[in-house]
């Protein structure tokens, strides 16, 4: 027994010195982490084509708030199961920063760009957006793309519940009854010229605030030149001679593989109107309804 004693204490005075396997792993993955907590914490503006710069003040709250996020993404250590297992953190050295997949467009529906960035700057309202566009053209970035931004509200797409999440939110100055301005739609190009490049989000995922929420919202307005965007490679649009849907196409089920909710269908379609036949804002399902239907859908 004594011999056995004598050979185990050096195994336990080795075993208790020994170095930690993971410790490069580990120190790789906080040096990562340092580097994109600088990535989203940038301020700075970024020049886009055929827009001037702008720059605007951003207080202390919202230092305040992208700190709150700091001890979530260095939590590192044990977790407890609900089974009682306890987890094990070993770093990985192979990740990056979640990008965004689609880009959705509002209206702000307020009088001035003043009023809507006063809205995004106050904790009360419990809305943002990432980017606003001003009549002018000039643009207004308010938070980080890799930031979730509060804006889609309950909405969905396809399988995608959690839109806020997926989405870069652009408000374009506008209060719902009147056209967009040139610049505005030119600057707003030029910045989903920049996202939809830096980020490969594809032409059909750039859809409308009605298009996500067809029960609660009817932005952006009838005003919005969805052709020209889709002329230019943002979203889709419908053929210039429709196709004729077939005597078998359910426009319900085509419908919601295009992406939209349909438990309320009439809003659905309203919706669906509203972006691609906007001269005819309506429930109605007529055939020429089906056959703008069917010509997106053959387009997904």
């Amino acid at each position: 027994m004594s011999k056995y004693f004598i050979y185990l204490i050096p195994a336990i005075i080795i075993s208790s010195c020994s170095t930690n396997p993971y410790k490069k792993s580990e120190k790789e993955y906080n040096t990562k982490l340092k580097s994109f907590k600088e990535q989203i914490s940038v301020k700075e503006p970024e020049p886009l084509p055929i827009v001037n710069k702008v720059i605007i003040s951003i207080d202390s709250v919202y230092t305040k708030q992208l700190y709150t996020f700091k001890d979530s993404i260095f939590k590192v250590g044990s977790t407890q199961l609900d089974n009682g297992i306890h987890t094990e953190w070993i770093s990985t050295v192979n990740f990056n920063l979640r990008k965004p997949n689609f880009i959705i467009l509002h209206h702000t529906a307020q009088d001035s760009i003043q009023q809507t960035v006063k809205t995004f700057t106050k904790e009360s309202t419990q809305v943002s957006a990432h980017y606003v566009v001003a009549k002018d053209g000039h643009v207004v970035q308010m938070l980080n793309d890799y930031l979730r931004a509060w804006h889609a509200g309950v909405s969905s797409w396809g399988k995608n519940t959690d839109i806020n999440s997926a989405s870069i939110g652009i408000e374009i100055d506008n209060n719902g009854s009147e056209p967009f301005s040139e610049p505005q739609i030119t600057s707003l190009m030029a910045l989903l010229s920049k996202l939809k490049k830096d980020y490969n989000i594809p032409a059909q995922n750039i859809i409308g605030h009605s298009d996500i929420a067809p029960a609660r919202k009817k932005d952006p307005s009838a005003f919005f030149p969805w052709k020209t965007l889709a002329e230019n490679g943002f979203g889709i649009w419908k053929d210039d001679i429709l196709p004729l849907a077939p005597f078998d196409f359910n426009p319900e089920q085509a419908l919601r593989i295009i992406g939209y909710n349909t438990k309320n269908l009439n809003a659905a379609i309203t919706a669906f109107k509203l972006h691609y036949i906007p001269e005819e804002v309506n429930a109605v399902l007529d055939q020429n309804t089906i056959n703008t239907i069917y010509s997106i859908y053959l387009k997904q």
